[in-house]
Order: C-alpha cells, then sequence, then structure tokens
C-alpha cells in the first residue's frame, strides 16, 4: 500500500497510489493514515484519482478514518474515477463526504509503502 502525504494551501493531501483500495489493503491503509499528524482544524483531502476499485472494506477503511480524525479535521475525498463515484452514490457515502472534482496540486512531505 503506497501513500504520499502532501502539504496543499487547502489542507493536507493523502494520495493512495494504488489502483484498488479493498480488503487487501484497508487495514494497512488505516494504519498509515493513523501515523500522519494532522493538526486540529486543518481539513484533509483524500486524493482517490488512482483508485479504480473500492469495495465495502475499502469504504470502511475511509469512513474509519473520517471518525478517526474526528470532527475538527474534516475528511473530504477527490478526484473519483467513475466506479468509485459510484459506489459513493450507491451507498449515499456522497452525502457524508464533501467531494472535490480534482485533488489541489501538494508539496509532498512524506511517503508510505
Amino acid at each position: 500500500m503506497r501513500v504520499v502525504i502532501g502539504q496543499a494551501a487547502d489542507g493536507l493531501v493523502i494520495t493512495v497510489q494504488e489502483a484498488r483500495l479493498d480488503a487487501a489493503v484497508a487495514i494497512a491503509f488505516k494504519d498509515i493514515v493513523r501515523d500522519v499528524h494532522v493538526p486540529e482544524g486543518m481539513p484533509v483531502i483524500l486524493d482517490l484519482s488512482q483508485v479504480e476499485f473500492l469495495d465495502s472494506s475499502g469504504l470502511g477503511a475511509i469512513v474509519g478514518v473520517m471518525k478517526l480524525l474526528g470532527p475538527t479535521r474534516p475528511l473530504e475525498v477527490a478526484a473519483l474515477s467513475d466506479a468509485v463515484r459510484k459506489l459513493f452514490r450507491l451507498t449515499r457515502m456522497d452525502t457524508v463526504f464533501k467531494i472535490r472534482p480534482y485533488a489541489p496540486k501538494a508539496e509532498i512531505i512524506s511517503a508510505a509503502g
């Protein structure tokens, strides 16, 4: 599971560099994000532009990250593929998360995986 952490004017950007966010990598994803320091009040933008497939385990991991960050560090998702956008719509997660059409440019801070 490869993830890149970057800083943008809009907040902290976490870019998933995998084609699949599924049961095979969901726990690793949550563990990596759990170790990222996010200051209070800073939005976190999850860049899913490289994710082509998301299953219920991956979606559960994203929801788990949202709960981990809490209300003072809002989680937004960005750059959803058509298949991932469809899953968000079918599960009504599009009403839970703010969805951005694209991820902001970010200066890389670190990478994991």
